[in-house]
């Protein structure tokens, strides 16, 4: 028999055989389909012998011992690099992000970008992605409640991870506690924990409040991860106890209520990852560029607008080794931040806010970074004078990821020349017929966003918007041909104008999204050959028009069983 012969037998065996092993149990389907996708190599008389051993009386339908029988033999399938990265999920209640996720396993040393691991090598085994990116990929997931009471109790069983308090009953550990992860709990698991030998824990995982803790907890001398995002109760002495923990290379602060870091941090020297995200952390003091390996900074809020001020001693060319800035402030004077950046050679992600005039310093960096290093680069320019000068920029090829928002009236020259990018956000200030006809020769694009917070309302920006649509007659019509590769096409804005696809306009286009105040129409969607779904965003106070054109678009896609599925909800 052939190679391909055996292939063919295999492919088409394979399925009777699962479905058989699994009963017609959607958790027990969903794991050995896991597991096959990762094991398209072995004969069909190979899945005979792992369905008989799993199901000696095949007169019997399976039940929830067979479920466990079938994660156990997938569970021991693993390689043992993955079988490590599957305990570790207990640690988080049922789901998390996936950029966590990986770069917790980073810290622990469980995976390095060098051997190519990624979170997809586990999901296709035993967890399921609930939100996708705009390009495509996993950026939340989740676990099935009977796979995470299954990875808790060999976890438990293996002294791999300590959980308390959460859904799971676990016996206290015998021995010393390596990893802990604390889901919130009462005053019972307090004392558990006071019982337990927490001397050697090297990573310490809160939810809830750090009044939790048992006294003395965060003086833990060889921890190496410490992640309490979104913990309540957080105190400037907890900053200063953390500044002691000499050997700590992840430092996850986000959502917690702390706003200044201590000097003492530059202590810290072999910290990795410091992530203060949506905390009240405006600038960083001169010490943390005492920190030689630390590689991703990452700052600002969202949706205060605020970012993280950068010490001036970052121009002494330290810190060489970091790869993501993100949220950070560059404005102009004494007082501001440095925008000198060509020393970072490893620097993969910059995201700045900046306001305020041109910046020399960081035109050239980001001029010499995006030929060098740089694949990932967003700008929010609040007074637009540096958006303005991006256009005298030569070329930064490697970029794969490019957001600019602010006054954006013209698009830089250099962007239709990106052979790499991926995705792409624009203000909505820059959406006319011209730009749409030039970014549709971008044949790498795979997601286009144009958005526009409510933080950038203002006359001069609505007078441009307006000013875009009578241009385009009021009608903003995706050209035909072009967008070979466009699969997300987003619009996010207060005021959507007409928009209108024609014959053969982006035929590959799988999901569309719009969220508005006002919708002023939206023709052709039936044109998009391979449109999957249409979400509508729409304000809870959008007019009546508004409400009955959303209310008819969506009537009319329930009546045509070929549209695509339209999903509509509200925000505030």
């Amino acid at each position: 028999m052939t190679e391909s012969e055996i292939s063919k037998e295999t492919k088409n065996k394979i399925p009777e055989i699962l479905w058989q092993m699994c009963g017609g149990l959607p958790l027990a389907i969903v794991t050995m389909a896991g597991h096959a996708a990762c094991n398209t190599d072995k004969l069909a008389t190979k899945w005979s012998e792992v369905y008989n051993a799993l199901i000696p009386d095949s007169g019997k339908a399976i039940g929830l011992d067979g479920v466990t029988k079938i994660l156990n033999h997938c569970y021991n399938d693993m390689p043992g690099d993955i079988r490590t990265c599957s305990l570790y999920l207990c640690i988080f209640p049922k789901g998390r992000s996936r950029k966590r996720l990986t770069r917790r396993w980073l810290a622990e040393g469980f995976v390095c970008e060098k051997n190519g691991l990624s979170a997809e090598d586990v999901r296709r085994k035993i967890i399921r992605a609930v939100e996708h990116s705009s390009i495509g990929k996993v950026k939340s997931f989740q676990v099935h409640d009977m796979v995470l009471e299954y990875i808790v109790s060999k976890a438990s069983e293996e002294n791999f991870v300590t959980v308390v308090g959460g859904h799971w009953l676990m016996a206290p550990p015998s021995n010393k506690v390596r990893r802990l992860s604390l889901q919130g709990g009462d005053l019972k698991h307090k004392k558990t924990m006071e019982s337990m030998n927490l001397s050697h824990v090297r990573s310490l995982t809160m939810f809830g409040s750090l009044t939790q803790l048992p006294s003395n907890s965060l003086k833990f001398g060889i921890v190496q991860v410490l992640d309490l995002e979104g913990c309540k109760d957080f105190r400037q002495h907890h900053a200063k106890e953390i500044c002691k923990m000499l050997l700590l290379k992840y430092l996850s602060l986000r959502r917690t209520d702390i706003d200044k870091i201590p000097k003492k941090i530059g202590k810290l020297q072999y910290l990795e990852t410091l992530d203060v995200r949506e905390t009240n952390v405006t600038e960083l003091p001169n010490t943390i560029c005492q920190l030689e390996r630390v590689e991703n900074i990452l700052g600002g809020n969202k949706r205060t607008r605020k970012a993280l001020k950068l010490p001036e001693d970052l121009k002494k060319g330290t810190m060489k080794t970091l790869r993501i800035l993100s949220g950070i402030e560059i404005v102009e004077g004494p007082a501001g931040a440095v925008a000198d950046f060509h020393h970072l050679t490893d620097l993969r992600k910059l995201n700045i806010k900046t306001s305020g005039d041109l910046f020399r310093e960081l035109s050239s960096s980001i001029e010499y970074l995006g030929s060098y290093s740089l694949h990932t680069l967003v700008i929010d320019d609040e007074s637009s004078e540096f958006l303005k000068s991006l256009g005298a920029l030569s070329t930064p090829k490697f970029l794969n990821a490019l957001e600019l928002s602010g006054k954006l009236v013209e698009l830089p020259g250099w962007i239709t020349e990106l052979d790499a990018l991926t995705k792409l956000t624009l203000s909505v200030t820059a959406l006319t017929a011209d730009a749409l006809q030039r970014l549709s020769q971008l044949k790498t694009l795979f997601s286009l966003t144009f958005s526009l917070t409510a933080a950038e309302q203002d006359p001069e920006t609505a007078a441009i918007i307006e000013e875009n649509k009578e241009h385009s007659s009021g009608e903003i019509i995706v050209p035909s041909g072009g967008f070979e590769n466009l699969k997300l096409l987003r619009f996010l804005a207060p005021s959507v104008p007409l928009l209108s696809f024609p014959e053969n306009a982006l035929p590959k286009l799988e999901r569309l999204e719009l969220r508005f105040s006002m919708l002023e129409g939206l023709y052709g969607l039936e044109n998009l050959a391979e449109l999957k779904e249409v979400h509508l965003r729409v304000h809870d106070e959008a007019g009546e028009f508004t409400q009955s054109l959303v209310e008819d678009l969506a009537s009319a896609a329930r009546e045509d069983g070929n549209c695509a599925r339209i999903i509509v909800d509200q925000y505030h």
